[in-house]
């Protein structure tokens, strides 16, 4: 199951995408499901009232929504993500200097996210232990491509990560982070 991919167009709703800790809030969102204040402040670190702050940061932005029928008493909150997948383009923010701002901090802490997790993965013991070591994958490419291919290239990355999205927990399934990058560049 894909879900809905939700494109950001407000820079209301990028402003709370654009926080390293909003950032891995969602994530753990999309990996482990709906979660209560104190289990995410357990998983980051944080201090209850923190999450709670950025929780709330979220719900207003209408990213995540809370889950009353997961709580137990009156007491405990549930919280889950409305759109797991959500994208943004500098594109719907032109004329818009803020925005565009925006935009730029968000791919920016969306991409040391990305170094973060692989830094941490390469320096880590299960990287070179069965049956991971020969199993993750890294690759890059030099390609000519007009705007149009790099566009359709994209949107078959997408599709065929997507597909592998929404498969049932397993004893032998982990949380595997996947991410591909496609841009004009030079060597």
């Amino acid at each position: 199951m894909l879900g809905i991919m939700r494109h950001i167009r407000d820079a209301a709703v990028l402003r709370a995408v654009a926080h390293p800790l909003r950032r891995r809030l969602l994530d753990l969102f999309r990996v482990d499901g709906p979660a209560t204040p104190s289990t995410l402040a357990r998983c980051t670190g944080q201090a209850v009232a923190n999450i709670s702050h950025h929780l709330r940061v979220l719900a207003e932005s209408g990213l995540i929504e809370e889950a009353p029928e997961l709580a137990r008493n009156r007491k405990e909150h549930w919280w889950r993500m409305v759109d797991p997948r959500l994208t943004w383009t500098t594109a719907d923010f032109v004329g818009d200097a803020a925005g565009a701002e925006l935009s730029d901090a968000a791919e920016g802490i969306g991409l040391q996210r990305q170094l973060d997790l692989t830094t941490t993965w390469h320096g880590s013991p299960a990287s070179r232990d069965e049956p991971w070591v020969d199993r993750a994958f890294s690759t890059d490419h030099w390609l000519r491509l007009s705007p149009d291919e790099l566009a359709e290239l994209g949107e078959k990355v997408i599709e065929l990560i997507g597909s592998y999205q929404g498969r049932a927990e397993s004893p032998e399934r982990e949380p595997v982070f996947v991410f591909a990058r496609g841009f004009p560049a030079r060597p």
